[in-house]
């Protein structure tokens, strides 16, 4: 397959990068299956034995959901949106608090495999199977696009091969979850997270020197209006403002770092809880190193497209191909750097289909088959050897929205942890009602999308384009300019519906966690709950927060002070 017109494809140094990446990926695989030859528990396999330390643990964290989409499409978001995205570094202090305080202790201190064991434990099995299937729907749909749309992106401009990218990464993410399971994982997590960094700072140093420094980016970048951060508009269906970020955004980050089974397997798998907690707030610096490259990769994008954009110029045929544009345009004369970048990329996607694959074969062991049969140790690692190639498999299914199912099943967990009168009525009814919300006002918001003044596109120029020699066929500009003559709908003639489909996408999460809450308390208030108590252990104690640790701490130093 061809590259995009007008820029050269890979080279033989690009294909050595990147086939280096995935053979020192496939290496570790290798190395901790020779290591822990004697393992012989699933506990083991999936856990890594619990005797994991908090960096390479947060490492590993960061980079399990900073998949190749993020990679690809936050430059892009800057590019087109602006800046504001930045505040998702808040949210991610404001979720990583949330998981700290409230959910890692109640999960730790029950030493499960599966999260959704915790379901079964506080309201029934019924929960518990619930909570497993969306899981492995939203995890089995959201690998999907992990894996195919950055590689449809990649190949279309660099000209790699499509399905023998997509082909060589799944093999490779098999074979190291299957040869070493869970520590393979987590240190191939760690080799990726740096690769993703190494990736991003060639692409940024070289713009930079292209550019003639870090602030004429800058300039260029607010003379655009791509520094829009001072956006505190308080309407939520504006698609990005700082409220719509730091709120809706807190919701979902917390759905994957407080009850995903991909992340709380690994913080629970540390050797302490003091060394699970601290690899969350290490992962923080994971987060918000990635956060900012991407940022900044965004605004050199704009930087150098400022007076030609490929996209609305038909250089390029979708906005996730902007970065693997500018690769291969400032790249194109470093041998192997393109290639670095693409390994960049694909680290992304090993790292998120790794976490899934070993997250799915986790919550199917334990509570869709050790539950139901008597198998022994050794037949369930065999079955989990072929559960590995089976996942693989599931890798072309196109969109989800991540939230949607998140959001419902963090409502779950907040229910159970938080309320002790909620019961098993109350939870499903929950569960079932914010599920059916989310996905109304999600399927609505595709059907009918919200119109420009509140999703706010920033304006992009092809004044400065020149198209000699290429045969460019210039369909993107012609829609853009169809949309841009069409007059604006006022938003105050549009209908309720149309208003509540507009909703920004961020707030999915909010609506159905917040609707299991609601309806889950009534529900139980209504059936009973009241008059039973959770155990203790299920739910969340002031003994286990920081702040009282902290405090008894320093209390015992003041007395021990006080008796000399």
């Amino acid at each position: 397959m061809s590259g995009t017109p007008g820029l050269s494809s890979f080279v033989l140094g690009d294909y050595l990068i990147f086939a280096l990446m995935l053979l020192v990926s496939a290496a570790v695989g290798v190395y901790y299956a020779w290591k822990d030859r004697d393992q012989r528990t699933s506990g083991d396999f999936l856990m890594g034995g619990k005797k994991l330390t908090a960096l390479p643990v947060a490492m590993s964290l960061t980079a399990s959901f900073m998949s190749a989409i993020t990679v690809l499409s936050t430059p892009a978001e800057v590019y087109r949106f602006g800046a504001i995205i930045a505040f998702s570094g808040l949210s991610y202090v404001l979720a990583m608090i949330a998981t700290s305080e409230i959910f890692l202790p109640v999960f730790y201190r029950l030493g499960i495999t599966s999260t959704y064991e915790y379901l079964e434990l506080r309201f029934n099995r019924a929960t518990r199977l619930l909570g497993t299937v969306l899981f492995i729907v939203q995890t089995v749909l959201y690998t999907g696009i992990v894996i195919y749309t950055p590689a449809l992106a990649l190949t279309q401009v660099t000209g790699i091969d499509l399905w023998g990218a997509i082909v060589s990464t799944g093999l490779v993410c098999t074979f190291y979850c299957t040869m070493g399971g869970l520590k393979a994982v987590v240190w191939t997590d760690v080799f990726q997270v740096g690769v993703m960094l190494a990736g991003f700072l060639a692409v940024i140093v070289q713009s930079v020197i292209l550019q003639g420094g870090i602030f004429p980016i800058i300039k260029d970048s607010q003379d655009g209006g791509r520094l829009n951060f001072w956006d505190f508009d308080m309407n939520p269906l504006r698609r990005h403002t700082f409220w719509t970020i730091t709120i809706g955004a807190t919701f979902v980050w917390s759905s994957i770092y407080g009850v995903n089974q991909a992340q709380v397997q690994r913080y629970i798998s540390c050797k302490s809880l003091t060394h699970a907690r601290l690899s969350l707030y290490i992962n923080l610096c994971g987060l918000w190193c990635i956060m900012l490259c991407s940022v900044f990769a965004g605004l050199c994008l704009y930087s150098i497209y400022k007076s030609c954009d490929p996209w609305t110029s038909g250089l390029i045929s979708a906005p996730d191909q902007l970065m693997p544009y500018l690769v291969m345009d400032i790249l194109r004369g470093y041998p192997g750097l393109p290639g670095l970048f693409v390994a960049a990329a694909y680290s992304g996607s090993l790292s998120t289909v790794s976490s899934s694959i070993n997250a799915l074969a986790a919550v199917t062991v334990e509570d869709l088959i050790k539950p139901y049969t008597n198998l022994s140790e050794k037949q369930l690692c065999y079955n989990m050897f072929h559960f590995y190639q089976c996942t693989s498999k599931y890798n072309n299914l196109m969109e989800i929205i991540f939230g949607v199912i998140g959001g419902p099943l963090l409502g779950l967990f907040t229910l159970g942890i938080l309320c002790p009168f909620a019961n098993s009525k109350g939870a499903i009814s929950g569960l079932v009602l914010g599920l059916m919300l989310s996905l109304w006002v999600a399927i609505g918001s595709q059907l009918y999308p919200p119109p420009p003044e509140l999703t706010c596109p920033l304006p992009l120029i092809t004044k400065g384009c020149n198209f000699t020699n290429m045969d460019i066929h210039n369909w993107t500009s012609t829609i853009l300019l169809t949309e841009a003559t069409t007059p604006i709908q006022h938003l105050n003639s549009r209908s309720v519906l149309d208003k509540w489909y507009s909703l920004s996408y961020v707030y999915f999460s909010p609506i159905g966690t917040i609707t299991v809450v609601c309806v889950g308390l009534l529900v139980s208030f209504f059936s009973g709950g009241t008059e039973q108590k959770a155990q203790t252990k299920l739910t969340f104690l002031k003994e286990d927060t920081t702040l009282f640790q902290m405090y008894e701490f320093f209390k015992h130093k003041v007395s021990v002070v006080n008796s000399k």
